[in-house]
Order: C-alpha cells, then structure tokens, then sequence
C-alpha cells in the first residue's frame, strides 16, 4: 500500500536520487531540463509515493511553461523505483496528479514521452507546439483539462519566466 502526498521541500534530494537511478546519467542534458532550470516545481502537483515504512516508491513532477501567449504544465519526470515498477504506482501517480491539475489555474499539460503508454491517461500527439532541439516532435504530447484548451495552441515551448 502506498501514500501518494504533494512532494515538499524534504522530499526534493530523495526524488533527485531517484531519478538519478531510473534515467540515463546525464538525464539534466535533455532539452526538457533548460525548461526547468531555476523553476520551481509547481507546488500541489508534484507528487511523491511512499510505502508504509516511508521508503519512496515514485515521483512525479509537474513544470509551468508558456507556448506563445498560453501556459501551459509539462508533466514530468514520472519515475518508479526498479524494485516497484510493475505494481501500478506510475499509474497512480499520474492519475492522482492530475486530479489536482484543474481549471481555471491550469487548462493544459504537455510532456514528452510514448504515445503509446500515455494515450491511455489522455494525451495525443500536439501538432505545432515545439519542444527545444533535439526532441522528436512525435512524442510532444498533451491533455486538455478543458475541452478545446489545445486548440489554437501552437509555437515553441518556452521557459516559464522568459
């Protein structure tokens, strides 16, 4: 049985570690993380799951960015401890997350990932939103939060604060 609980200022170097362990070193180098640089993970989004001794099992996270004159949440990363994957916690932690991504604050989420996997939470393929080089433009993929929040929605991501 895991807690799934908004990820807070202690939980950040545990989740770093985690990451660290699931992606590839280097994982900063990604086009994703110059989006992220200096930006605080959106508070009340971010998720971390714990087992009931307390041991992290997963995290998410969840970045503002802006797509031309809209906002936008990009979604990610979502990891799962090696030792954990398999039981449905990613799942979990992408379905109780968004849960809290609700208008009017958000309206819109974004990430880069397999369509295949994430078309089951909602995402489709974005036609005209442009994630920074080199990322493949077949796995930029979004949610509406509001039925036609993509639409007209078109551009290069951008940092939050740019």
């Amino acid at each position: 049985m895991y807690q799934l609980i908004p990820e807070s200022a202690a939980d950040h170097w545990e989740v770093e570690a985690l990451y660290d362990t699931c992606f590839a070193p280097g994982r900063e180098a990604l086009s994703s993380y110059r989006l992220r640089d200096g930006i605080a993970p959106v508070a009340g989004l971010s998720h971390v799951a714990r087992d009931g001794d307390g041991i992290l099992g997963g995290a998410i996270r969840y970045w503002p960015v802006r797509i031309g004159e809209y906002e936008a949440l990009l979604l990610g990363p979502v990891a799962v401890h090696p030792t954990r994957q398999g039981e449905g916690l990613g799942r979990a932690l992408i379905e109780e997350s968004l849960r809290h991504a609700t208008p009017p604050t958000w309206d819109r989420v974004m990430l880069v990932g397999d369509a295949p996997y994430y078309s089951r939470f909602g995402f489709r393929l974005l036609q005209g939103v442009i994630m920074p080089p080199p990322t493949n433009p077949e796995r930029v993929l979004g949610r509406a939060l509001l039925p036609g929040a993509w639409d007209g929605v078109e551009g290069e991501v951008r940092r939050w604060v740019d």
